[in-house]
């Protein structure tokens, strides 16, 4: 059996949008990419994830701690230049 690897990248054109938060544009999940993620952990909890799905959720799961800290960065600056 193979396995293919699920690169974070693979989700930008669909699952990620650009949305105006306050004063701030920040990267989000769009919804579709948002659900996709809760599904796959709550299977994760269920311990019923396969492992073509436990590559999806590492590979979604990078994706949000990269938008997570680009957008701490983002706001952090935001701050500063208040």
């Amino acid at each position: 059996m193979t396995t293919t690897l699920v690169k974070p990248s693979q989700f930008l054109p669909e699952g990620i949008c650009i949305k105006r938060i306050k004063n701030l544009i920040l990267f989000k999940f769009t919804d579709k990419l948002g659900e996709r993620m809760q599904e796959l952990l709550d299977k994760n909890k269920l311990d019923t994830l396969t492992p073509e799905e436990a590559i999806e959720l590492e590979a979604i799961g990078e994706l949000d701690d990269i938008f997570s800290y680009i957008n701490a960065a983002i706001d952090a600056q935001h701050h500063v230049h208040s």
